[in-house]
């Protein structure tokens, strides 16, 4: 069964991010063929990233510079799939997650892996502008952001009493979202399976190092 991390990118004591995760997490557990696992940033308290080549220790084994630093890289690298649920700071996402996502280094942990996303916002929005940021980040890592996402504007307002949403079409729109998220992760499954290439960016340094011999 495919191991899907789902990650709360909010840290704050008064986040929304508590009415919205218990649904999410709800659904992800229904939809058939993941393995599901909640990774609350609060209990990552990860460092500002700050890792270079001295603080790897061994490179085909890294300790880094914190043993939690090592921890997360090897939560993430054992995930198949991704899940994050994000809020919106000043058209972005929270500093905390974006640091969570720069501490994955040259583990490759997200490489080839598809990423699902979650919004939400007091306001419009929905998080949209965060959830377009993050497809860029995720691009960078080499994992596979998915092009349907939820969006849950007004968030304070988006779930009735039982913790359900008002909006029958949130309901829709994550459930279209899981649907891909599982296409996505048996798809790229069967290719890692069959081999994949050494990361873009090695092999962009061993070309450039190529050139520079004599």
């Amino acid at each position: 069964m495919a191991k899907l991390l789902v990650i709360v990118g909010s840290t704050r004591p008064t986040r929304a991010a508590d009415r919205v995760v218990p649904w999410v997490l709800a659904q992800a557990q229904a939809q058939e063929g993941f393995d599901v696992e909640l990774a609350d940033l609060r209990e990552w308290p990860l460092p500002i990233f700050g890792e270079h080549p001295g603080t790897l220790g061994d490179i085909t084994d890294p300790t880094y510079s914190d043993p939690l630093v090592r921890a997360w890289n090897k939560k993430v690298k054992e995930s198949d799939a991704f899940l994050i649920v994000t809020p919106e700071y000043n058209h972005s996402v929270p500093a905390v997650l974006k640091n969570a996502i720069d501490s994955v280094w040259l583990s490759f942990g997200f490489r080839n892996k598809p990423v699902a996303t979650v919004g939400y916002s007091a306001g419009i929005g929905g998080g949209i502008r965060s959830i377009e940021h993050l497809a860029q980040m995720f691009v960078e890592t080499e994992a596979v952001p998915l092009r349907n996402a939820t969006v849950l504007p007004f968030v304070n307002d988006a779930f009735d009493d039982q913790g359900q949403p008002v909006n029958p079409m949130t309901s829709a729109a994550l459930k279209i979202m899981l649907d891909d998220l599982t296409w996505w992760t048996a798809a790229l499954d069967k290719a890692r399976a069959g081999g994949e290439l050494v990361p873009g960016q090695l092999r962009a340094r061993a070309a450039l190092m190529a050139l520079r011999k004599p």
